[in-house]
Formats: structure tokens, sequence, C-alpha cells
């Protein structure tokens, strides 16, 4: 039976023991996109947190999805789902509050830092500028910016959450038009901060985000290091981060 006819079913069922095991069949066929999206963010969690833990709270996004996906939305499950279950890994990560206040302090510094200079010269600090700006060696702002990876890409998330509350529902979107057009602009928005990037930027945050290839996979594109990439990334981010918020 293929994925389509097993939603056709499952939508049509009455009988409450047989629905249950029809959506015990459709977690398994939607559970190695759980683990797919469980590795890639174990990339950045993974000194952190184990693998399972990820995919355990995927799973929930995963059965959340399930339970609120309309079919007649004409909406990919794989797309509503992969938010689903990025977001209840995200918020359980959230939760556990495991960034240290070092690396929090890390990132307000070096964004405070970035708008400052941006400010003052009308273009983003290399960084050779940084280190001067912030009187550390160039490995030790390397260091830095890599250090705030995960939490600035994390946070960039939460605030954009936080501040529009962006989910793909639907229903909501139709009933409420103020709530459909913030999402509009928000995206809009997004877009038009990546096209603000340099070229190596961009192609990094399409990579990651769009063609879901590691750090190294990406690193072997551009023929540089994986802490190289970390590095181009996160800058990307703390430039995103300035123009929107």
């Amino acid at each position: 039976m293929n994925k389509y006819s097993l939603w056709e079913l499952y939508f049509e069922e009455k009988n409450k023991e047989k629905k249950e095991k029809l959506k015990q069949e459709i977690i398994l066929e939607y559970v190695n996109l759980v683990k797919i999206i469980s590795g890639r963010l174990y990339n950045f969690y993974g000194s952190n947190i184990d693998y399972e833990d990820l995919v355990s709270y995927g799973i929930i996004g995963l059965i959340d999805a399930i339970d609120k996906y309309d079919l007649s939305k004409n909406i990919k499950f794989e797309t509503y789902a992969s938010i689903r279950i990025r977001g209840a890994i995200i918020d359980e990560i959230r939760n556990l509050d495991w960034i240290p206040r070092s690396i929090r302090q890390k990132s307000k510094m070096i964004k405070e830092v970035y708008k400052k200079y941006e400010n003052l010269n009308g273009k983003e600090p290399t960084v050779e500028q940084l280190s001067k700006e912030l009187n550390k060696t160039i490995p030790e702002v390397n260091k830095i910016l890599e250090e705030v990876n995960i939490y600035n890409v994390v946070s960039l998330e939460e605030e954009i959450s936080d501040n529009l509350k962006i989910q793909i529902e639907d229903k909501s979107e139709e009933m409420n038009p103020e709530a459909s057009l913030m999402k509009k602009d928000m995206i809009n928005r997004l877009k038009t901060s990546v096209k603000k990037l340099k070229e190596r930027e961009q192609m990094i945050i399409n990579l990651y985000y769009f063609e879901e290839l590691t750090y190294k996979e990406i690193g072997n594109i551009l023929e540089i290091s994986e802490s190289r990439v970390s590095q181009i990334h996160s800058k990307a981010i703390i430039r995103i981060k300035n123009d929107l918020f």
C-alpha cells in the first residue's frame, strides 16, 4: 500500500482501534523523515544531547503533525510535518536550556559589534576588523564565531516564532488575515536579508537550509573546512538577525 492510499484510509476510517493502527503505519512510513531532521540538528547539538533523544522529540512532532494534518489543504504532508518535527525538537531543546550563559553573552557581544560597525561603515566587518573591535586575535574570533553558531541559528528561529508566531496553520491564517500578512511579510524580509549576503554566504545558506547538506558536504563542495563553513554560516545568521530585529 502506498502512503497516499494509507492517508485516504486513515481519514475515512471511523473505527477508533483501526484508525490507531493506521496511524502507527503512517508513523512508520515517515519515521525516516524524523531521522533525517534529527540527524541534521545533531550536527549542532551532538556534544550536548543524544541523537536518540532528538529522534524521540521529533516523533512527538510527527504525531502532532498527523493529528493536525488536513488533506484537503493541498499541502504536502512532508512539508507540514518537517516544520512540526523540527519545531518539536527545537522546543524540547529550548526547554532544556543547555546553552551556557557565556555563549549567550558572546553572541550578544558579536551581534552588537556587527551592528555598530555596519552603522558606522555601511558594511559588515571582516574577521580581522572584528578582532580589532574586540581586542582579540583572529583565531580567538573564529573560535567565538564557531561557539555562537548553534545559539545564533536556534535563537533566530525562536525570535521569528516569538515575534510573529509563524506556523503552517491554514485554518488560523484564513480566520486571521493579519497573521497571514505578517507571515508573508516575514518571508519577504527573510528573502531580502539573504540577498544582501555575500555570494558564498548565500550559497551556504542555500545548501544548508534548502539542499539540506551537512557542513562536511558543503565544505567538500566549496573546498573549505567544516569549521570555516561554520564560521561563515554564523556570520550570515548574525547579519540576518541584525537586519530583521
